[in-house]
């Protein structure tokens, strides 16, 4: 199969998106892992058999060395391009966002990996912050009582498509876990404070009040989901804002 720019949709440093005919192909840089690949395809599957709403995997494949997985084409708008073409009812858009979250985390995710082993691996992992730092954080994921509930590691805005016929496709289930949706939540809200901090305290609020979480318990989760997301860091202003999250004295 040929690739053409015209087509490209999505890129990123380690895979480009491409939209062929009624697929969408992610086509990963060679040196991205094929279990990665593989990994991503299954948890796809695996989000699809509970009843969730996803763009369907078609086939895996390799391309000229590169691995790449096919889903279903899903017409209609991110729910991020909806909040900045229409601000007016970002609102609205907010309230339809935590609704989504709240189905999503009341699917029991049988099958994947927890969202504590995950958190645990991914703060060992991080020499970017110092030992003690590391215990700690790793102790709090101790304290964590170990849940069950589909958590899909990256909710926002851009990973949901709002169709044409009313519904909606959730996508983008490579980071998926079973757990707790606070800590899913902590991530969300994350997300939104480095792109707009007003925003993400309406979300906090909102989802709070909705699913009638306390806020202090998606706070404490709060560091754990920032160490996750430090090796991410595209900027230093983005580095910096994770390392304060990170601080876990802050919310003790």
């Amino acid at each position: 199969m040929e690739f053409n720019e015209k087509d490209i949709i999505v890129k990123r440093s380690y895979k480009t998106v491409y939209k062929v005919g009624d697929e969408i192909i992610k086509v990963f840089s060679e040196d991205h892992p094929k279990t990665g690949v593989f990994n991503e395809a299954l948890i796809t599957a695996y989000v699809e058999s509970y009843g969730v709403p996803v763009s369907k995997v078609n086939y895996v494949n390799s391309f000229d060395g590169k691995w790449a997985i096919s889903l279903e084409y899903v017409a209609g708008d991110t729910m991020e391009q909806r909040m900045r073409q229409d601000p007016a009812h970002v609102d609205d858009y907010l309230e339809k966002l935590v609704d989504i979250q709240i189905h999503v985390n009341s699917f029991r995710a049988d099958g994947l990996r927890n969202t504590v082993d995950k958190r645990f691996e991914e703060i060992a992992a991080l020499k970017e912050i110092d030992p003690s730092t590391r215990y700690e954080l790793q102790q709090r994921l101790h304290g964590m009582r170990r849940h069950t509930k589909l958590c899909h590691g990256d909710f926002v805005p851009s990973n949901i498509i709002l169709t044409e016929d009313g519904g909606y496709k959730v996508i983008d289930w490579a980071h998926a876990t079973q757990g707790n949706a606070g800590a899913d939540a902590a991530l969300t809200c994350l997300k939104f404070t480095l792109q707009d901090p007003d925003l993400a305290e309406r979300y906090l609020k909102l989802y709070s009040r909705k699913s009638d979480t306390a806020i202090q318990y998606v706070q404490r989760w709060m560091p754990i989901v920032a160490a996750g997301q430090l090796a991410k860091a595209e900027s230093e202003a983005e580095r910096a804002l994770l390392s304060r999250w990170i601080s876990v004295a802050e919310y003790q």
